[in-house]
């Protein structure tokens, strides 16, 4: 359980830097450069979520049942999971009606994501992993909406509608193949499993 939780705080602390360390972050793109900044930061990204996804599967298999949901929430769950397919997707197309309305869809996607599983799932390590996710995405999303207020970042415009059918269509596509075998390949439970 230790190593799931040092690596929540550091894979969510390396993706809060620029709320809560503004000045740090400042600091090291002036002496990294920008390049340098992103290098780092990807470098640990991408350590902090091995070590996030190993300690995971170390804590699933030590920790205990907190609650046992009923097996309609499953359903609930796979369904908001489909949403949060779909404003994922729209967070990485150019911006339809999806995309402006929800203003930043992909902290929307993972706070689906987070709340689909809390509904889903009882076990210790599984509920410490998906509220911290959410009290994330609640926190940068407060963010973002000072940021925006402060006039420091502005909000991507809407291009075409267009983009709204891609964002349904490939984020079906992505649903189904989660639902049908990705998620049990990638981590070794199938949802449809009740």
């Amino acid at each position: 359980m230790t190593l799931l939780i040092v690596g929540i705080i550091l894979f969510l602390g390396v993706h809060l830097v620029r709320v809560l360390l503004p000045d740090f972050r400042r600091s090291m793109i002036a002496s990294l450069g920008e390049k340098g900044w992103r290098a780092a930061y990807s470098i640990a990204s991408i350590a902090t979520l091995i070590l996030l996804i190993y300690g995971f599967g170390q804590a699933r298999d030590v920790t205990g049942v907190l609650y046992s949901p009923p097996i309609w929430m499953a359903h609930i769950a796979i369904t908001l999971m489909l949403i949060a397919m779909i404003c994922l997707v729209a967070s990485l197309l150019p911006a339809g009606h999806i995309a402006t309305k929800t203003k930043h869809p992909m902290v929307l996607s993972v706070k689906i994501w987070a709340l689909a599983h809390l509904l889903a799932n009882g076990e210790t390590s599984s509920v410490l992993l998906f509220v911290a996710f959410l009290a994330w995405g609640v926190i940068l999303r407060i963010a973002l909406k000072r940021r925006e207020r402060a006039g420091e970042i502005t909000l991507r415009p809407f291009v075409s509608a267009k983009y709204d059918l891609y964002a349904i269509i490939i984020g079906i596509v992505v649903w189904a193949l989660i639902i049908w075998k990705l998620h049990e390949w990638l981590i070794g439970v199938s949802p449809l499993v009740m």
